[in-house]
């Protein structure tokens, strides 16, 4: 089974068939998703949060990414596997994002890269797809923005910010974006976008008209149970079923039922009655 390429993913939204993307940032998750046959799996920065227990994107560095990358690189053979640039490593000029993408590609083993944002960063997206890295955008809510944002809240409610997504959505088009994820923006507006522009569009908080949908896999898999986005479905709640199995594996070892002769091996007891009477 061959992988996945950019010039499928462009068939599916041409085709009509919705395309479902998950983030992983382990060996395990991703071989999971892979043999669930999801196309694209993404190593987001969002792993600051979810993984590294931070309380926003910012402060993960291009090592974490890189680290998280192998992982899940190793574990797919056929999904298109997308890792995003964090703060502050594309940002300063177009080398800079240049560089660092290479690094995502060649020591992590992505197919792709994500960045945030729209016009401002069309130039260094044109760049990285004229030598060679397929670049996915990043619209809407851009995490990486949050103190500017002041929140995680809808954009594009006003006509003005409206425009200016549309606007950045066809830029990014233009500078060669195969794809562009549009978080927390109305369902309205995430249609009209997915209309005008040729690229599939992937939502998250995004409404169902986008041409695929992204997931955090802590949130579909229900593992944090006191956090639940409003945009986040849980298809299982993991905490529960994994809180039980480590009650009920420490009360085992508190009450001496495991482990039991079935999770032991044994040896010669002669062997040991020699090192009985020499010791």
């Amino acid at each position: 089974m061959r992988r996945i390429t950019i010039k499928d993913i462009a068939k599916m939204k041409s085709e009509g068939t919705k395309i479902p993307m998950i983030t992983a940032y382990d060996y395990t998750t991703a071989s999971l998703a892979e043999a669930a046959e999801i196309p694209i799996i993404l190593v987001g920065d969002s792993l600051g949060m979810v993984v590294m227990g931070y309380d926003s994107t910012i402060p993960v560095t291009l090592e974490d990414m890189i680290h998280h990358t192998k992982m899940v690189s190793r574990a797919s053979k056929w999904s298109f596997v997308v890792a995003d640039l964090p703060f502050m490593t594309y940002q300063i000029n177009k080398d800079q994002a240049m560089a660092n993408a290479a690094r995502l590609v060649q020591e992590g083993g992505a197919q792709g890269v994500k960045l945030e944002g729209g016009r401002d960063i069309s130039p260094s997206v044109n760049k990285l797809v004229r030598n060679g890295i397929p670049v996915m955008g990043h619209l809407g809510l851009t995490p990486q923005s949050i103190n500017t944002f002041g929140g995680y809240s809808i954009q594009g409610r006003a006509y003005e910010d409206a425009e200016t997504l549309l606007l950045d959505s066809l830029d990014l088009q233009n500078a060669g974006a195969f794809a562009i994820v549009l978080e927390l923006v109305p369902e309205q507006l995430a249609a009209f976008i997915s209309e005008k522009v040729s690229i599939p569009t992937i939502g998250i908080g995004a409404g169902p008209d986008c041409d695929g949908q992204v997931q955090v896999v802590n949130d579909l898999l229900g593992l944090d149970k006191n956090f639940i986005p409003r945009h986040a479905k849980q298809y299982t709640t993991l905490s529960k079923i994994i809180e039980e199995a480590f009650i009920s594996y420490s009360t085992e070892v508190k009450h001496k039922t495991f482990p039991t002769d079935q999770h032991s091996a044994t040896m010669d007891e002669r062997i040991l009655e020699r090192l009985r009477s020499k010791y």
